[in-house]
This record gives C-alpha cells, sequence and structure tokens, in this order.
C-alpha cells in the first residue's frame, strides 16, 4: 500500500510521533512518545501510557523554538521548562518545526481572543474517548455554574471597588469639616457608605465561599472519577495481557497438533476459524503517520525515502508482510491436508501438547561476599575460579546454549522466504534474539561435565529437536545441533574464554553458529559477540554486549554487518542498541536493521542511498532512504515472579523439568543443579565437590592409558610421575569445577592452552569432529543415533558422570 507524504498539518490538529528527549548525562537521550494537541505538547515514555500517565506538559503559548542542528531543537518557555530533542532526520525535525509553529500561532491567537471575550467563550468540546453523552452534559453545567460565579464575583469586585473610592472621599471630607460644626450631614453620608461597602464586602465573601464549596465538591467527585478511570485501563490493560498469553498459548498448540478432527478438512474452513499467524500482528499498521526516531549510527544515517518510491513499490511497501502472510497462510492449509490425509497414522484423535511447568522454586536469600572468593583471582581464566553455587543458577552451559531456540519462529519464517535477502534479515534477527534472557541474568550457569548432554525435544510443540554434549574438557567445550520441520538446521560449537578484570568480568565465545536451510541449501554461518559483567566489586550486577557480528550467506555472498554499542554513561545512544544493513555479494545495501537487543528489532527495506556528511570521527556517513520501518522481531514478557525465579524466560523454566527417557548423561539428572533448583544450596555445594573431584579421577586415569600406549616405557613412567606427583595433586584440589582443567595455565584470545605431551583422546559421543568446506572451520556436527536410542531405551553406551 503506498504511503503517500503526510501533508502539513493545519492548526488545530493533533501530531503525534517518536522522539529523543534529551534526560541527563548518564542517561543522554531517551525515546518518548510525544503528542501535541490544543496548544500542548505532552510527552510520554510509550503509547501505552497516553491514558493514565503524562511525564510533562509545556503550553506553546508562552514557548520559544529553537532550532539547533540539522536534527535537533529546543522548546522553552522561559526557563521553567526546557526540552532538547532529537529526530531522526531532518525532514521529520522540519515536520515537527512546522507543527510547532501552528500550534503556537493558534495558542496566541486563542488567548488572546479569550482576553477580549472574558469567559463567554465556548468550552472546547471534550474528548468522544472520554465519557459518554450525559457526562459530557454534566461537565459543560459545571463549568457554566462556575464561569456564572465567577461573573459573581467579577461584578462584586467592581462594587467594592467604587463603594469603597466613596467611602474614602467621604472621609477625607469629614476629615476637613472636623474643625465647623456642621458635620451632621457628612456623617450621615460616610455612615450610608459604610453600610454599602459593609454589604458589599459580605456578598462578595459569600461568592468566595459559594465558589470555593461548589469548586472544592466538583473537584473530589472529577478526582474520584479520573481515579476510577484510571483503575478501569489498568484493569483492561491486564484482561488485555491475559488474553494476549492465552492467545499465544491457543496459537502454539494449534501449531504444535499433528493431526486435527475431520471437520478441519476444509481449508476454506479451517482459515476462517483458525487462530491468525503470529507474524501477522506484528505487521498493522496503526494511524500514525510519522517515522520512529532512531539514533544515528556512526556508519549511516536513515531519512524517510520519497513519496514516488511508495507509489511505485505499491503493495511491496510493507516489506515481508504481504509475503510472509501469504506463506503462513499457505503452510496452514499444508497441515490441514496433512491431518485430513487417510494415510497419517491418527486419523481419529488429537495429540495432546504436554503441558509444562511455569514456576520453579523461588531463589533462597543467601548472602556470600563475591568479592571475597574473586579478589584472589584477578587475571585468570573463569572456568579456573572455584565458586560456589551461590553465585550460580540451576542451569547447565548446555541449557543456556539451547535456549538459542527461544525465538524460533524466525528461522520458520525465514525458511518461507524466496528472497535471500529478506531470509538474511530474519536470520539476523534470530542472532539478536538470543541475547534477549541475559538482560537480567547475572546468574553463572553450571560448566558441563565432559560427556555431559542436554536434549530439547520440541517436536510436537514447535517442530524442532535439540540435542547438545560436552564435546571437550581442555579447553572446555559444548556442541550444538538442532533440526526443524520446518527445513533449517542449526549447528554450533562454542568455546568461552573469560577474564576476570576486578571491577568486570568479560566473555569471549569462541567458534562459530551455523544455519542451513534445506529449501534454498543457503548456509549461513557467524559469531557471537562479547559479553560483559559490571560492578563485580561492588553495585548492583548489570551485563552489556558489545561487539560486531558479520552473518555472511556463503551460497550467495550476501552478508549483514551486526553492530551492538557498547553502553556508555556519556553516550546518547540508546542503551543496548543495535543497527545493521544487508548488503549483497556486489556490496549494495537492500535492509537497514535497528533496535535493541533486550526488547526488539525493526527494519526497512533501503530504496536510495547516497553519501552524506562527514561525521564526528571524519569518516563519510552513508544515507539510505528507507521505507517506514516495520517490526521483526519483539522480546517475550517475563512469567509473572520471575525477579524470584532467577529472572527465566518461560522457556527456561521448562529446562531443567524432569522427563523420562532421556538419557543418563543429561543435565536434567545432574544432582548438585538439581539440589539447588529445589533451594538446598549447602546440599549442592557438597554434591558438586564430589562431582568436581570424580571428574579429575577420570581425567587422570585416561591420561595414564593414554600414556601406556606411547611409544617408549621411558615415557609412560615420565609421564605417570608427573600425573601422581604433589604438584599435580594441589593443581586440581584448588576446588575447580568438574570441567576445568587441572592446571592454571590462562587462555584466551591472547593465550595458548597448555598441552601435554599425551593429549586428551577422548571422543565425543554423539558429534564428530567436521572440517566445513563452505566457512572452512572445524567444528562438531551431530552423527546421529541419540533419538534412535532414546525410541529404543537402550543407553548402554553412556558413561556414568553422575
Amino acid at each position: 500500500m503506498s504511503e503517500p507524504k503526510p501533508p502539513t498539518p493545519t492548526p488545530g490538529d493533533t501530531y503525534k510521533g517518536w522522539l529523543f528527549k534529551w534526560t541527563n548525562y548518564i542517561k543522554g537521550y531517551q525515546r518518548r512518545w510525544f503528542v501535541l494537541s490544543n496548544g500542548l505538547l505532552s510527552y510520554y515514555r510509550s503509547q501505552a501510557e497516553m491514558g493514565h500517565t503524562c511525564r510533562g506538559t509545556i503550553n506553546l503559548a508562552t514557548a520559544n523554538i529553537a532550532v539547533e542542528d540539522s536534527c535537533n531543537f529546543v522548546i522553552s518557555n522561559g526557563g521553567a521548562q526546557t526540552y532538547h530533542l532529537k529526530a531522526s532526520s531532518e525532514v521529520e525535525r522540519q515536520r515537527w518545526i512546522t507543527a510547532l509553529e501552528l500550534a503556537k500561532a493558534k495558542a496566541v491567537h486563542m488567548q488572546a481572543e479569550s482576553d477580549d471575550s472574558g469567559d463567554e467563550c465556548p468550552a472546547a468540546p471534550p474528548s468522544s474517548g472520554q465519557g459518554g453523552g450525559c457526562r459530557n452534559l454534566e461537565i459543560q453545567s459545571t463549568l457554566r455554574t462556575l464561569g456564572s460565579k465567577v461573573e459573581d464575583l467579577n461584578t462584586c469586585n467592581d462594587l467594592i471597588v467604587k463603594h469603597g473610592s466613596a467611602l474614602q472621599r467621604s472621609l477625607s471630607e469629614l476629615e476637613a469639616l472636623r474643625v465647623s460644626g456642621d458635620v451632621g450631614d457628612k456623617m450621615k453620608q460616610v455612615t450610608e457608605r459604610a453600610t454599602l461597602f459593609r454589604i458589599t464586602s459580605n456578598a462578595m465573601i459569600n461568592a468566595c465561599r459559594d465558589f470555593l464549596s461548589l469548586a472544592q465538591s466538583h473537584s473530589k467527585r472529577w478526582q474520584k472519577a479520573l481515579h476510577s478511570e484510571r483503575d478501569q485501563r489498568i484493569r483492561l490493560e491486564e484482561t488485555l495481557e491475559q488474553l494476549a498469553k492465552q492467545h499465544n498459548h491457543l496459537e502454539r498448540a494449534f501449531r504444535g497438533a499433528t493431526v486435527l478432527p475431520s471437520s478441519f478438512s476444509n481449508p476454506a474452513l479451517g482459515n476462517k476459524g483458525g487462530v491468525p499467524g503470529k507474524g501477522d500482528a506484528s505487521d498493522e499498521d496503526d494511524d500514525n503517520e510519522f517515522f520512529d526516531a532512531m539514533e544515528d549510527p556512526a556508519e549511516f544515517i536513515t531519512v524517510p525515502a520519497d513519496p514516488k518510491y511508495h507509489r511505485r513499490s505499491g503493495s511491496n511497501a510493507s516489506g515481508f508482510s504481504c509475503e510472509t502472510g501469504m506463506d503462513d497462510q499457505s503452510v496452514n492449509f499444508d497441515e490441514l491436508s496433512l491431518a485430513s490425509n487417510p494415510e497419517s497414522p491418527q486419523t481419529l484423535e488429537l495429540e495432546p501438547v504436554r503441558q509444562r511447568r511455569t514456576r520453579i522454586p523461588d531463589k533462597p536469600n543467601y548472602y556470600l561476599n563475591l568479592w571475597s572468593i574473586m579478589k584472589n583471582c584477578i587475571g585468570k581464566e573463569l572456568s579456573k575460579i572455584p565458586m560456589p553455587v551461590n553465585f550460580n543458577e540451576p542451569l547447565s552451559m548446555l541449557q543456556r546454549l539451547s535456549e538459542d531456540l527461544e525465538y524460533y519462529e524466525l528461522l520458520d519464517k525465514a525458511a518461507k522466504c524466496q528472497s535471500s535477502l529478506e531470509q538474511m534479515c530474519y536470520v539476523a534477527a534470530f542472532t539478536v534474539s538470543s541475547y534477549s534472557t541475559t538482560v537480567h541474568r547475572t546468574g553463572k550457569p553450571f560448566n558441563p561435565l565432559l560427556g555431559e548432554t542436554f536434549e530439547l525435544d520440541r517436536l510436537k510443540d514447535c517442530g524442532y529437536r535439540s540435542l547438545c554434549e560436552q564435546v571437550s574438557h581442555h579447553p572446555p567445550a559444548a556442541a550444538h545441533h538442532a533440526l526443524s520441520e520446518k527445513g533449517w538446521t542449526l549447528r554450533q560449537e562454542i568455546t568461552l574464554a573469560s577474564k576476570f578484570r576486578g571491577k568486570y568480568l568479560s566473555i569471549m565465545p569462541l567458534g562459530s553458529i551455523q544455519c542451513l536451510f534445506d529449501k534454498s541449501e543457503n548456509h549461513y554461518s557467524w559469531k557471537k559477540v562479547t559479553t560483559t559483567v559490571h560492578n563485580i566489586i561492588v553495585g548492583k550486577l548489570w551485563i552489556d554486549q558489545s561487539g560486531e557480528i558479520d552473518v555472511v550467506n556463503h551460497k550467495t555472498g550476501d552478508r549483514c554487518h551486526l553492530k551492538f554499542a557498547p553502553y556508555s554513561y556519556f553516550s546518547r545512544d540508546v542503551p543496548r542498541k543495535v543497527t545493521g544493513v544487508v548488503t549483497d555479494k556486489d556490496g549494495k545495501a537492500h535492509y537497514v536493521l535497528s533496535g535493541t537487543w533486550d526488547e526488539k528489532m525493526e527494519f526497512s527495506r533501503i530504496m536510495q542511498s547516497s553519501k552524506g556528511e562527514n561525521g564526528t570521527e571524519g569518516k563519510q556517513r552513508t544515507v539510505y532512504q528507507t521505507l517506514k520501518a516495520k517490526e521483526i522481531w519483539k522480546k517475550n514478557p517475563l512469567p509473572e515472579g520471575a525477579e524470584n525465579m532467577y529472572f527465566f524466560s518461560s522457556l527456561a523454566l521448562t529446562l531443567n523439568e524432569s522427563e523420562e527417557g532421556v538419557a543418563p548423561t543429561d543435565s536434567r539428572r545432574r544432582p548438585d543443579q538439581r539440589m539447588m533448583e529445589d533451594g538446598r544450596w549447602d546440599e549442592a555445594n557438597a554434591e558438586k565437590q564430589k562431582l568436581e573431584e570424580k571428574q579429575r579421577i577420570v581425567r587422570r586415569e585416561r591420561e595414564r592409558e593414554a600414556v601406556k600406549a606411547a611409544s617408549t616405557p621411558e615415557e609412560a613412567v615420565t609421564e605417570d610421575s608427573i600425573n601422581d606427583s604433589p604438584l599435580k595433586t594441589d593443581g586440581v584440589e584448588t576446588g575447580t569445577e568438574a570441567s576445568e582443567v587441572s592446571d592454571e595455565t590462562p587462555y584466551g584470545p591472547s593465550h595458548v592452552p597448555f598441552q601435554s605431551a599425551h593429549p586428551d583422546n577422548y571422543q565425543a559421543m554423539w558429534f564428530d569432529k567436521f572440517d566445513d568446506p563452505a566457512s572452512g572451520e572445524t567444528l562438531h556436527v551431530y552423527k546421529g543415533g541419540y533419538w534412535e536410542a532414546k525410541e529404543q531405551g537402550s543407553w548402554d553406551m553412556c558413561p556414568e558422570i553422575f
């Protein structure tokens, strides 16, 4: 649908839109929703606040509007209120300036008319959304009554001034005639005028009392009505939130149902009664005509595209919404047709979807000084620091890797895209979404034991299966493989290199993530950014993500460059900001992505690009003319009471739920982790030490077997003496976690891990090393056999690690 340039607003129009408002040097510019109406400029934190909380209002009749630069402008009313505002582009800033100047002119004109005509000006008609006709009539009647009382007060005031002046003149004349004896007439005149003054004053006092009483009574009624409306609005918002959760649950249940009743065999009927796709709701446009204001990245800036592109693009202006919506409908039809297929194994009953837990025991409030543990470990690698479970969360690192699938729907939509560039946008949004669960998660996950696994079987619910395994002990590395019925495969091998620097902790994920699509045969790969945990010594812990990601399509050469801006107290950028540009193999930009890694991401199609002026660092920035931004991903709300449950998401709450039939090496069977979840932290610490010691014994035994296989007996004797020496024992008895190595050599991007003369020859159970020809990287790839072993219930090959 074409999107013409919004016309210049006429006086009295309501003008709305997002702007950035300067708050302070700590938070910088913050995104706010501004509303210009009836000569007043008000702002809110979000559109939802318009019904109950206004953060500030400035009257334009007495305000001064000044333009600072191409995007910034200032509104001030003489010192009491000053708004420093910023728009996304010069075009948007000019629209706001025009609207503000028109509104100011009308406000000044109305104020002058009000001064000339007194209180006879008609009251502004109330908004249709504030109540019914009876309430509006009552308010108008009350206003007329108050107006008449004000007129009475004015009349009494004029009479008091008149009679007071007359009384003063009489008193002066009486003072002049006091020397003579003819003062009788003057005394009578003074007495009459004093009586009139007293009567007028009493009338003034009574009128003031009536006005005050009437105003107080109606003020209480209006205040009560305001509180009632506010409470009702809050109840409606809570009801809508519950309905949205129920809608999401029904939607997932509908997708997870593999067999439907025969009444749904008609595609038209199924489409009529089915639940609309989740992606369709986010593509609905409101009546707002303005682009969201975005902070300009260092590399490029975006401006609205010329209206000719909207007219030319026609129905394609909505980006993915049309194609995705059509794909969703076709998929629904396919599912319905499959459900009605007589060859299906179960055609007469609807297979129920398992109800998973929504709560875990609340986190106990145990105090432990982190600095007392960490102060002796500055400069060491994180996995070599002996940590009690008090600083953990009851999930393993394998389960945290599986949380990357929280927003698997993005990959489902990507699998249906016809264009590789569109598919790239969804894959890039998926990479950003994996960080949304970390914003409040300051707890350290359990380091997996060597050979530990974790399965996430959501085939019936969501259409995918996932398996993780700890494939290496030194350095600790985990492999992950996920396969979806929707035609995509996700695989990754992650090794965490971390450094404690005293005030903060840096975690650098090493390894790559790959995503493959069956239909298009597109092969994507990318790496993760650095995670930093701040305020280790004092203050509240908080997490930031920073760095750059290059998502590469090895088949087509398409690339998406994502930049995670680090947080700074003095930056005017939006906190946790992420920007990105999707380019083809020739380097031509096609899409711009922007948003935050903890809230949502939006994309907009680029219609034209040009070189703009130099930025702050002297680099020439690219100016992209884009269509209106569309939301591609939004974070799911946390469950109720999440602050008492380690800030787990709905998916994270189910990861450690006990399940039958899983492998004996599954993280759900780890006893210390289970004890921590149940709140038995002292028992969990004791059990953790037992598992660590058992892991060390197994490792030393495996090293001895490798030594026995050496070529010369002398090497075997030498290595046995090294493994059994007191130095070796002291190294492993320092309380390191089970997945940690015995030596204390740090490793990371600039360090080389210690390599023994006879390296560990451990072979992973479900994964094999594979040299990927597309990306040129070596990683562990799932070799098969796990799900077959689960169906047969045969786990004899699994080691006993717990």
